[in-house]
């Protein structure tokens, strides 16, 4: 049994005109449209949004969020009473807390370990204003973040309590 019999008459009835079955000319508009955004590109460079980056750097608002750090008591401890509530409303599953009572008996909790995946996190703040103790903020203004292995990416509470590096991990 041949296929035209298997489909039902309309399908192969269908013609197209000549121009739609040559796609030639929409690929020619197409490059066109390229060469006329690289010819304007080539003969007016002074008018492309371009920083010499890394001596000029992008000003950036006052609301942006850099990179995260814990805060401190008076007494150089952190300010983290490891109530995982900054954990548990972060979207990217980023930070991980590991809970231990605190020596001081007014003091419920501390973090015996407080790591975030910056390579995981979406910056998007969640965390901070989560907090009810003000003790994780993204206030540094770091957003140049590198490093040369995807370990070094997962800080820990020491480097989050002294962040005061620029960008390099």
């Amino acid at each position: 049994m041949s296929e035209n019999k298997r489909m039902p008459a309309h399908v192969w009835a269908k013609r197209t005109k000549f121009s739609e079955s040559l796609y030639v000319v929409e690929v020619l508009r197409g490059l066109a449209i390229t060469m006329k955004h690289l010819l304007r590109n080539i003969f007016h460079m002074s008018e492309l949004p371009t920083l010499q980056y890394p001596d000029e750097m992008r000003v950036y608002s006052q609301r942006f969020r850099g990179r995260h750090r814990l805060m401190q008591r008076e007494d150089g401890s952190p300010r983290c009473v490891a109530c995982m509530m900054c954990s548990t409303v972060c979207p990217a599953d980023c930070i991980s807390i590991l809970a231990a009572e605190h020596p001081d008996p007014k003091i419920e909790k501390y973090p015996a370990s407080f790591q975030i995946d910056l390579l995981r996190c979406v910056y998007c703040g969640l965390c901070e204003e989560a907090c009810p103790c003000d003790a994780i903020r993204m206030d540094t203004g770091i957003y140049e973040i590198a490093a040369d292995a995807r370990e070094k990416f997962v800080v820990d509470k020491d480097f989050l309590l002294n962040n005061d590096t620029d960008g390099t991990l």
